[in-house]
Order: structure tokens, then sequence, then C-alpha cells
């Protein structure tokens, strides 16, 4: 059939020749999360907004849902080597799908913030859910050491590109409204339809992983999933912390923020803008596995997030919305390269009994630190809408960057890959 010729052929072009046949199954799965993900991030403070609530309850809010995911997150590392993957990332669905519900079905305060912390709701504009320590893991286990970066890279492209257009489509909500003469927070709320349907075919794609195929494979060492590379995960998981910490500051939904209040920036404007951020976001990452070859992991993460930081802090001192939009944008073209390094730089530091648990205690920190940020950016923006959270953020995630140089800097010189860690045989 020449279709499916030409799916294949694609597919040989986009992942490495060493992946195993499921893999396409988790990058789509993780693009139409991203579409959710886009979606709601921009929708959720206009929404939230819309009902009354003060700039301090929105990040109030945007911290739960953070809070939430982290205690998911590492609920789900730590048992991951005792499930099937398949089970795991179905009963996440589910989980999708009763927080899409329930948004759409409260609106008081208290109610939001319970949903908020028990569901799946991601108002970044990264990947911060339940779902991520899995299938990293399970990433890791399907393609070759010297490979990982390219695929990691391909796995956050498929989920930040969706992003984009769902940011893109969150503009159409207000839209209807007016064609449709519904109220505006009707429209919103509505909105919330899509995360539901989202969550469902997500679940049909997941359905189709073949049973056998599990994070990581149950062995004696899985009671103990750190015990030979404890000390450096936890090494890199504060560094993360701090990274994330400063990100957390200015997750998307509180960017979205800022540009309202200081520029009034329409929602339809804001869409348009942070379609063009998750694009030049999603397509960068297609650069770290060339970096990462060339130069090793560590560096590609600090010299790419570097200029990322100086860019944010300038948006803060923009003079005009135009600059300020310039500079965010300028800002994505670097500020994701370090992901797909930074995923690889975990998976190889471990064994592959350990991944799903190093996924988890890399990235619970990371999520607990953004969660513990947003709170105090939405009490700076009620104060003032200068933009101190973003000046706070870029100076924050610039001395992680100092920090890890120095601490695995020298430790990564080599070239290639799998800088501080192993080479693994290709996955069968």
């Amino acid at each position: 059939m020449p279709g499916l010729r030409c799916a294949a052929m694609a597919r040989r072009r986009l992942l490495p020749e060493s992946a195993s046949v499921d893999v396409p199954r988790v990058v789509l799965a993780r693009a139409l999360r991203g579409f959710a993900d886009g979606f709601v991030s921009v929708v959720l403070a206009v929404y939230l907004t819309t009902l009354g609530f003060s700039p301090l309850q929105v990040g109030a809010i945007v911290t739960g849902t953070l809070l939430g995911s982290a205690a998911l997150t590492l609920g789900t590392g730590l048992v991951a080597h005792r499930w099937e993957l398949r089970t795991l990332l179905l009963a996440a669905c589910v989980l999708m799908t009763v927080t899409g519900i329930g948004f759409m079905a409260v609106t008081g305060f208290w109610a939001l913030m319970v949903i908020a912390v028990v569901g799946t709701l991601n108002p970044s504009a990264g990947d911060v859910s339940v779902f991520l320590p899995t299938e990293q893991a399970y990433l890791a286990g399907h393609v070759t050491d010297l490979d990982r970066p390219h695929l990691y890279a391909i796995y956050n492209l498929a989920g930040a590109f969706a992003g984009a257009f769902g940011a893109l489509a969150s503009g159409l909500p207000e839209r209807l409204a007016g064609i449709l003469d519904v109220e505006r927070v009707d429209a919103l709320r509505g909105s919330f339809i899509v995360y539901v349907v989202i969550a469902i075919a997500v679940f049909v794609v997941y359905r189709r992983l073949r049973r056998e195929h599990v994070a990581t494979e149950i062995t004696p060492v899985a009671r103990k999933p750190l015990a030979e590379s404890r000390g450096t995960v936890l090494e890199l998981a504060a560094l993360f912390s701090l990274d994330a910490g400063s990100s957390g500051f200015v997750v998307q939904s509180l960017l979205v923020l800022w540009l309202h209040l200081e520029w009034g920036l329409s929602p339809g404007v804001t869409a348009a803008v942070f379609f063009a951020v998750g694009l030049l976001s999603a397509f960068s990452q297609l650069l770290a596995g060339p970096l990462a070859r060339r130069i090793g992991l560590v560096r590609t993460m600090v010299f790419t997030h570097l200029p990322a930081n100086l860019f944010l802090v300038l948006a803060a001192f923009a003079p005009s919305a135009g600059i300020a939009v310039g500079c965010l944008l300028v800002r994505a073209l670097f500020s994701q390269m370090d992901v797909p390094a930074r995923q690889a730089l975990v998976m190889a530091v471990v064994t592959p009994e350990e991944r799903a648990a190093a996924a988890s205690v890399t990235n619970v920190p990371r999520s607990l630190a953004s969660a513990a940020t947003p709170l105090l950016a939405g009490a700076l923006l009620k104060a003032t809408t200068f933009g101190w959270p973003l000046i706070i953020a870029g100076l924050g995630k610039a001395t992680y960057d100092l920090v890890l140089l120095a601490r695995f800097g020298r430790r990564a010189s080599g070239r290639g890959t799998a800088d501080l860690g192993r080479r693994d045989p290709a996955p069968t």
C-alpha cells in the first residue's frame, strides 16, 4: 500500500533505526497529550480570571497542579518496576479524563484546587505529568545509548510541536462564543471537552502497546532501584530542582498572565505568540543530538541554556510589547535544547533496572520545585506588573547552568552521548 510505505519511510527518517516497533506509539501519545497541554495551559489562566479569581488564586491553582503531578510522578516511579507499562499508562489516561470532566463540572476555588492537586492538568509548556517517568524509562530501553538524545528530541518535539498548535487553538473558544452568542465563561469551560476527548484518544493508543513491554524488568534489584547510582542521581536531582524552581516563575500560564497585565495582549494574540514559541522550542531540540555527539551532554545543556536565560531577563526590561515578545521568541530558540540532553544524561548514569526510579527521582524534585514558585510569581504580579518573575527565573536558571558545568563538566569532558554512563547494546 502506498500510504503504508510512505508512513514507514517517514518513521525511518524521523526515528533512529534502533527504535523498537512500539516507540512510535509512545511518540504519538506524547503528541496528543502535548496538544491538550498546550491548549489548556493558555485557556486555564484566561478561564480562571474570567471566573473572577485573582492572580494570587490563579497562582495557587497552578501550584496545586504541579504539586499533584509531583506526588503522582513519584508514586509511579517507585512502583513502575512492579507493574506493566501498559497498565500504568492506561490508569493515567483514566485520571486525565476525570480531571477534564472535573474542570467542566465545578467552578468554586477550593473544588478546583482539589481537582488540580489530584488530577493531571499541566499548566506548563513542558511535560511534568505522571506519564513522564514511565515513558522516558521505556524509550531508554528501546533504543541504543548513542541514539537516545535524538529519540528524546523527537519525543519532545512531538509534544512541543503539538503543544504549539494546542496553544494556537486555545483562541477558538472565545471566537466561537462570539459566533454562537454564548457567554465567554461558558465557552471557556466547554473547551475542557477537548482535554477529555484527547485523554480517551491516548487511552486507545496505549491499548495497542504490546503487553510484554514494561518500564523495567522485575528483578531482585528492583526493591532498591537506586542502589548503585543513588549519589549521582540525587546530586542531579538537586541541580534540576534549582532549574525547575526558577522555571516555575515563568510557566506558560503565568507568562500569558504577565503579557496580559503588563501589555494588555488579548487571548488571541497570546495564543499566536505561544504557538510561535512552541514551534521554535520544539524544532531547536533536533540540534541536541548532533551537539551532544560533538561536545558532550553537559556542555550541550549549559551552552544553549545560558543565552535563553539572558533573553528571559531582557524581556522584563523591554520598552514595548513587541520587543518583549521578540525576546521571548529568541529565548525559545535556545531554551529547550538542553531537555533531550538532560533526559539522556539521567538514563546514561544508571543501570536499566534503575531507569524508571531515576526518571522519577529526578523529575519529582523538579515538579516540587516548580510547584513552589508560581504562587510567589502570582503574588509579585499582583503587587506589580513589572517582570520580576522573569528576572528571578533567568538569574536562577543561569546559576543552575554554572553549577552544573562546574560539578559535571570535567567528568563529562569527552564527546558522545554517554559521557557519565554505560553503553548499552541495541534493543531487540
